[in-house]
């Protein structure tokens, strides 16, 4: 008899703390684990490290990791805040400018680019008790 994993998603909110990020990544790590989807931590943690720590760094609220299946051995790791601003570099056919190699930040995107299968953003508005703002999102896992 086969067995069919049931899709699953979980989504850890974050208090504006800097200690959040590596919460998430410990998070994300016990969730893979608990899926036997453990291969593929390191790129999903460079993912999630990226994405939250540009939450935590330019925006002023709370943020959340959403880790979700997409289909057998593959999953996204999304990063919701609150600020409904999209980075220039994460737009639809934005080009690739690479920081000089002695710059302290901005390479982050880049290293998202180079990981993720796929990425995207989707803005989110406000409606009733929901906030809005944006998901950021890479998907990841076996080739296709």
């Amino acid at each position: 008899m086969a067995t069919v994993s049931a899709p699953w998603n979980y989504t850890l909110h974050l208090p504006r703390d800097p200690r959040a990020p590596g919460i998430a990544r410990g998070t994300l790590r016990l969730v893979l684990s608990a899926h036997g989807m453990a291969q593929h931590t390191p790129t999903a943690e460079l993912l999630a490290s990226e994405l939250l720590t540009n939450a935590h760094t330019h925006t002023t609220g709370p943020y959340a990791l959403r880790i979700r299946s997409m289909e057998p051995d593959r999953f996204m790791v999304a990063v919701w805040d609150t600020d409904p601003r999209v980075s220039d570099a994460f737009k639809e056919g934005a080009p690739v400018v690479v920081p000089p190699e002695d710059a302290e930040h901005g390479r982050g995107l880049h290293l998202v680019r180079a990981c993720a299968d796929s990425l995207g953003v989707s803005v989110l508005r406000e409606w009733g008790a929901s906030k809005g703002g944006k998901l950021l999102w890479a998907e990841c896992g076996e080739a296709r």
